[in-house]
């Protein structure tokens, strides 16, 4: 384990690289990767491969029809050695780093929020969420090779393309990547002031599809079937899953219904936020959605949907690895807590199988998905320097 000298010495040569790891998120930003531009997001992805490709790495693209590609870049025990020098005994295993390339923004955002440096802040779409991230895995790297230090377990550095509309094409390789590993660092902005995190909740959206019958709405009402009627009926019973204590919400967040202001309505749906703390409610909530039944005569419902991004809980193998990362973060003198979230990461996945997740390792900032999203510069060479400890230690 670096001790603390060691440390102080990667937080040194990162800061002397401020101005670099500013200039590459600027490069970052500046190429917009919205989740649905698969054009934009591959793009994107070949840039961020060529960067890994100048540090020695081996990279494979992942091609998909779909969405954007997806990039892994692999180091090799021993790969980070100067010239000349042997890489000594290794233990093997691997280290899991995630991240994702795609944004929530479309293109030509930046027309409207450009890239911007004010107040020890870079500003721009994707500052903080996460291309911040992905910055702070290079130059944690090229410490650990200018400092001399040597990880003992082949690095997996993991960037998909589509974790903000629910990783449906990456789930699957990031889970097969987890099996391998001995632990998952996930460069996701961190929590508060600069907090890691150490929970999420399990993620989903359901969606609830009502059909009734038209008919005139002031003729004849009553041969209709009101869909907007027992879509609020549903709505009601949705409302009463929410249990605070267990840390479960239901929430309607987008309905629709209705053609005409006199026909009553023949169909009406609403997409339905879920989230949930514990692994054990998520089959239990999916249950409880698919068992729903019209309330009105003659209507009709279908669900689709549910929980699908497992919670990610406070483990005791994750308290062991937020433990250690505050022991690395005190040797550069600088003091992380925890905090919990509601929101959901490519982590909840690799923690599910068992897999010690720390999230949160990225730029602390803030504004994501917001006008204002933001990294503060000046803590982006401790988080750079933190990762780089934890690379070469566990």
């Amino acid at each position: 384990m670096p001790n603390e000298p060691e440390m102080q010495e990667l937080l040194r040569l990162l800061r002397r690289r401020e101005k670099e790891m500013v200039a590459t998120l600027r490069k970052f930003v500046e190429c917009e990767s919205p989740s649905a531009d698969k054009e934009a997001v591959d793009r994107f992805g070949e840039i961020v491969a060529r960067e890994w490709r100048r540090r020695g790495a081996t990279v494979r693209v992942i091609r998909q029809r779909e969405t954007g590609n997806h990039v892994r870049a692999e180091i090799a025990p021993g790969a980070l050695s100067p010239k000349g020098q042997s890489a000594g005994t290794r233990r093997g295993g691997q280290i899991l780093v995630l991240g994702h390339l795609d944004t929530v923004y479309p293109v030509g955002t930046l027309r409207s929020m450009p890239f911007r440096v004010v107040g020890g802040r870079a500003f721009g779409p994707g500052t903080f969420d996460m291309k911040g991230g992905l910055v702070l895995a290079l130059f944690a790297v090229d410490a650990l090779r200018e400092a001399g230090m040597r990880p003992a377990k082949r690095l997996v550095f993991f960037w998909d393309s589509d974790e903000e509309i629910g990783s449906h094409a990456s789930r699957k390789l990031i889970e097969a990547e987890a099996r391998r590993s001995d632990a998952v660092l996930v460069l996701e902005p961190s929590a508060g002031r600069g907090n890691l995190k150490t929970q999420r909740k399990g993620v989903g959206t359901a969606e609830i599809i009502v059909r009734g019958r038209a008919a005139h709405a002031g003729i004849d009402p009553a041969a209709g079937v009101n869909a907007v009627h027992e879509l609020a009926l549903q709505i009601e019973r949705l409302m009463a899953m929410n249990d605070r204590s267990r840390g479960i919400t239901v929430q309607a967040t987008v309905i629709s219904g209705g053609t005409a202001s006199n026909v009553v309505p023949a169909e009406a749906r609403a997409q339905v936020d879920v989230r949930c703390a514990r692994f054990a409610d998520v089959e239990r909530l999916n249950r409880r959605l698919k068992a729903l039944r019209p309330i009105l005569k003659g209507a009709k419902i279908a669900v689709h949907g549910g929980i699908n991004r497992p919670p990610l809980e406070r483990t005791a193998g994750l308290q062991r690895l937020f433990s250690h990362a505050q022991s690395l973060a005190r040797e550069m003198g600088i003091a992380i807590g925890e905090s919990s979230t509601g929101g959901g990461s490519d982590g909840n996945f690799t923690a599910a199988l068992g897999v010690p997740t720390l999230d949160g390792l990225g730029v602390i900032g803030d504004g994501a998905h917001a006008l204002n999203e933001h990294a503060v510069i000046g803590k982006m060479p401790e988080r750079a320097a933190l990762i780089a400890g934890l690379l070469a230690t566990l």
